[in-house]
């Protein structure tokens, strides 16, 4: 399985920390979000990875070249603008290839380490792991019975972490666009699986990232 690193986006929330670094760089521990993902990705097995950039491209792409420093090999999706999350994997769906692939927002921190990871099931086209919802996003983004995605209530937070497959993206049109809409189309055709996630932190402000930073230092003195 191919994955892909979400890296694009300008990180307006995190204030001044972005305005001569993009968020992907920024450091929890010494050591930048990205990394933590391509480390993961080396320890699963996960060698071939595609990253989009935009903003700041060239200081991701001159930091990480071609990810030999951690096991894996890096392919770049560059997007002059960005192109949001579904437009940026239509972008880079001729690295992707034909099979399903992991998708992970770089600014998000697991705590616990990924998920074990399985194929998806007969005709789905997605598996999104959720999350109890956190305080600043309090409504939630989908429910979850009996291992499918929903949209009634209860509703969990989406992690940012999925699997997907290319034929989701199937008949969209080149161009910027979120990836909400197509799920809502897949989870219509009840083509969404889902399961829960624990240890997920979205580290989108300098308070989060500053809680990152004491979950990662709590684990390296235990």
């Amino acid at each position: 399985m191919k994955a892909m690193i979400l890296a694009a986006g300008r990180g307006t929330r995190m204030g001044t920390l972005t305005d001569d670094t993009p968020k992907p760089l920024l450091t929890i521990a010494g050591k930048t979000l990205i990394e933590y993902h391509l480390e993961a990705l080396a320890a699963m097995d996960i060698r071939e990875v595609v990253i989009n950039v935009s903003y700041r491209a060239s200081q991701i792409m001159d930091y990480l070249g071609d990810g030999q420093r951690w096991g894996v090999s890096i392919a770049y999706s560059h997007e002059p603008k960005a192109l949001e999350t579904a437009g940026g994997i239509h972008h880079a769906l001729p690295l992707l290839g034909d099979q399903p692939f992991l998708v992970v927002n770089a600014d998000v921190f697991l705590a616990r380490g990924y998920p074990e990871l399985s194929p998806l099931n007969g005709d789905d086209q997605a598996h999104l792991w959720l999350t109890d919802n956190p305080d600043h996003h309090p409504n939630g983004d989908f429910a979850l019975y009996q291992g499918r995605i929903a949209r009634s209530q209860p509703r969990f937070t989406f992690t940012g972490l999925s699997i997907l497959s290319p034929s989701l993206f199937a008949d969209m049109q080149p161009g910027p666009l979120p990836l909400l809409p197509v799920l809502l189309k897949a989870i219509e055709a009840d083509r969404v699986s889902g399961s829960l996630l624990a240890g997920w932190l979205d580290v989108g402000t300098p308070q989060r990232r500053q809680q990152a930073q004491h979950l990662v230092q709590a684990r390296m003195s235990s």
